[in-house]
């Protein structure tokens, strides 16, 4: 039996803060010079990211921070436990309202569906009791519900969330399955000058998304056709999270686009010997990056047109990790109508491994 993508909410902090003011705070917090602080705002141009969304306001402030420390250097720098509290104070909140926008869409919004399964997804922080009994308690539902959570996955994580929403429903053609993807990337700026973490700070950024996974299509939905992964092993030390003294550290390297390129080439290839793939009309690939994207369309043949969702996600949010390949899908079924019904998406995500995940979905009516 299919399983349906019903419906997909996303969220995102009220703090929306401009790229330019983003690379002036950090100008500000790294202590650049004139030369390195120039550097530095040509890097956050050619990112191609308009504006980010975080649950601070200090990204848009020079001084009178509210969570850093106001002093030259940000010391005392906030160590994990503060960074947590403030993942704890500001995840179930988001998380809701990205819950409330699916419910919306699927027309349950007066009352929430009875929920079967619960899988919570972030690699941005961790707590417990955790944010899926705090969804269970927040949203009324039954005590009895399955509850998973997948952590520290990084970017390709919602896919392991699908995958395991797919099994659920496969099995049990009358679960309900509710999935909820929060990142708060931006807890967890570190004012280090290596290339790596200079990059990084350039590119995450808050959000969250909530999917519906059911039995059976409602109006316009996605069946979940097939999944496939691979590992680049040779890339295991190019994109990495590592918990410091003083937050989660980011290792992502310039070297990433080409691992993609030529790793996706691979799993393509794999593909089309072992597995009977459809003609794809549609693409929700990750925005990692603008490299990342002009790797995939590279290996995939495409234009960027073709990967026009991506661009706008990557533009007006920045990468959210785990919860940013939904945003794209959302963005894609949004302009969907029922001509477009049994057409199909590929889509994919990107992350420590160097992991790769894809998605192939059938655009389904009901």
């Amino acid at each position: 039996m299919p399983s349906y993508i019903t419906s997909i909410g996303t969220a995102v902090p009220e703090n929306c803060i401009e790229q330019s003011s983003i690379a002036d705070f950090m100008v500000r917090a790294s202590q650049l010079n004139a030369n390195e602080a120039r550097k530095l705002r040509v890097l956050y141009r050619s990112t191609k990211i308009r504006k980010r969304y975080s649950v601070l306001n200090d990204y848009g402030k020079t001084e009178n921070f509210d969570f850093y420390a106001n002093t030259v250097d940000l010391e005392p720098f906030p160590s994990v436990s503060q960074r947590m509290l403030a993942y704890r104070q500001h995840a179930l909140p988001l998380a809701l309202n990205a819950v409330k926008a699916a419910l919306t869409h699927n027309n349950d919004v007066s009352k929430i569906p009875n929920f079967t399964h619960l899988i919570t997804v972030s690699c941005t922080g961790l707590y417990a009791p955790g944010l899926d009994i705090e969804l269970v308690e927040a949203l009324g539902l039954s005590r009895q519900v399955q509850r998973t959570s997948i952590n520290f996955m990084g970017c390709y994580g919602a896919f392991n969330g699908l995958k395991m929403a797919n099994t659920i429903v496969q099995a049990d053609p009358q679960a309900k399955v509710l999935l909820v993807c929060i990142e708060l990337c931006t807890l967890h700026f570190q004012k280090k000058t290596d290339d790596n973490y200079l990059l990084s700070n350039a590119l995450f950024a808050d959000g969250a998304a909530a999917v519906i996974i059911e039995g059976q299509p409602k109006r316009l939905s996605l069946e979940m056709q097939s999944f496939h992964c691979d590992l680049l092993f040779e890339g295991r030390n190019d994109m990495a999270w590592h918990v410091g003294d003083f937050g989660f550290e980011m290792v992502l390297s310039s070297y990433i686009p080409r691992l993609v390129k030529g790793g996706l080439g691979e799993l393509m290839s794999h593909l089309q010997q072992n597995t009977t793939l459809p003609a794809f009309d549609f693409y929700a690939i990750h925005p990692g990056g603008r490299a990342i994207l002009e790797a995939a369309e590279n290996q995939l043949g495409l234009t960027p047109e073709d990967n026009r969702y991506a661009y706008e996600v990557l533009s007006d949010y920045g990468n959210m990790s785990s919860c940013t390949v939904l945003f794209v899908l959302q963005k894609l079924l949004q302009e969907r109508t029922p001509k477009d019904k049994d057409k199909h998406i590929f889509s994919c995500a990107f992350g420590p491994g160097l992991t790769l995940e894809t998605g192939i979905f059938k655009i389904a009516i009901s």
